[in-house]
């Protein structure tokens, strides 16, 4: 039986969300049925290290995403997979007008986001008018397929909605070596935030929050970097913020889940927000905005967290408050994140939409 040939197209495999996913497609995909290929705009990034040796990287060796288009269609023209998957949305924008020159190759794209809050710049919407040209759409929650039919016209036939997957081994090996951070100080509890330090991340609210915990033995540690760096470092000066650290990007966020009294997910919006996932599969209780992005998806009430508005500073401090004294099970959190989002039970799901394809 011939082997059904895809490639997953990326920027790089710096260790953000989409990169993570596609890592874990590529490397868990039966290489029976699949023949897995990944092509980079940049062949680096963290997850290199954690992509399985069989699947070959094509690196275009550019740095723009607007010229990666040529050497992209040169590569499909060249190697004519069965399937191309783009995990990345403004490479999908792009490559939406293209998929016609390709009739023997059924393309999918993996949104990452809900596009009408995240993509601003009329250029690129201009390319969703193409995005019905995909053979499948897969959307992470419910909110992303809403947005993409009432917003985008995209046919709902054409979208499937999966959920991210959760490694657990891959997360369960990281917690095994992971000691107590310096920084978490004795008799004081720990919250933790993750997350690119730009707007969207919401982590001015936080910082407002914050402010109003002064007095409490509540340390917030902020995973991260990002452009906004410096203006929430001059923010967190003006607020007088010493219960606020900033750790920069850290190679195991997860020692600091494990050890963490609470999780925080402060965004606008999100896509179908991993970290979210992962705190809960570190056993980690979470309180989340209540944004658009599959959050209600994820949280179960007073299981593995709860949704607020962060908008309302004091009420939201409450609740961090609130948290802090409840005795929260950490199996119980794993479990709910388990049941539904585990990597066997994601995985099947993709390869189902890549075998129905093929047909």
């Amino acid at each position: 039986m011939k082997k059904i040939s895809v490639i997953f197209i990326l920027p790089d495999l710096e260790t953000g969300g989409a990169e993570r996913i596609v890592t874990t497609i590529a490397n868990h995909l039966s290489r029976d049925r699949f023949d897995p290929k990944i092509l980079l705009l940049r062949k680096q990034g963290g997850y290199l290290n954690f992509l399985k040796k069989d699947v070959e990287i094509i690196d275009i060796n550019t740095e723009r995403i607007r010229h990666s288009l040529k050497p992209i269609l040169g590569e499909i023209y060249r190697r004519k997979p069965d399937v191309v998957f783009s995990g990345f949305g403004e490479v999908n924008a792009y490559l939406a007008l293209f998929i016609k020159l390709f009739p023997r190759t059924k393309f999918i794209a993996r949104e990452t986001n809900v596009v009408s809050q995240h993509v601003t710049r009329k250029e690129i919407k201009f390319f969703y008018n193409f995005y019905n040209n995909y053979q499948r759409i897969i959307a992470q929650s419910d909110d992303m397929m809403k947005d993409l039919i009432d917003n985008f016209n995209i046919k709902k036939k054409k979208i499937i909605k999966i959920n991210n997957p959760v490694d657990f081994e891959f997360i369960d090996d990281k917690l095994a070596l992971s000691i107590k951070p310096e920084s978490y100080k004795y008799n004081y509890k720990h919250v933790v935030a993750i997350g690119n330090l730009s707007a969207r991340k919401g982590f001015d609210n936080l910082l407002k929050v914050f402010s109003r915990l002064k007095n409490e033995n509540i340390l917030l540690h902020i995973l991260g970097d990002g452009k906004d760096r410096e203006v929430l470092l001059q923010m967190k000066e003006f607020l007088g913020l010493k219960n606020v650290i900033f750790h920069g990007r850290q190679e195991n966020p997860y020692q600091f889940l494990k050890y963490a009294d609470l999780f925080i997910l402060s965004s606008r919006y999100e896509g179908f927000p991993n970290v979210l996932l992962e705190a809960g599969a570190c056993g980690t209780y979470s309180l989340a905005n209540n944004c658009p992005g599959g959050i209600n998806e994820i949280i179960q009430h007073n299981v593995n967290g709860e949704i607020a508005n962060i908008e309302d500073y004091e009420s939201f401090a409450q609740k961090i408050i609130n948290v802090m004294h409840q005795d929260n099970n950490r199996d119980a959190i794993k479990n709910s994140i388990k049941s539904r989002f585990s990597k066997n039970i994601i995985l099947d799901k993709y390869e189902k939409v890549l075998l129905d394809l093929i047909k």
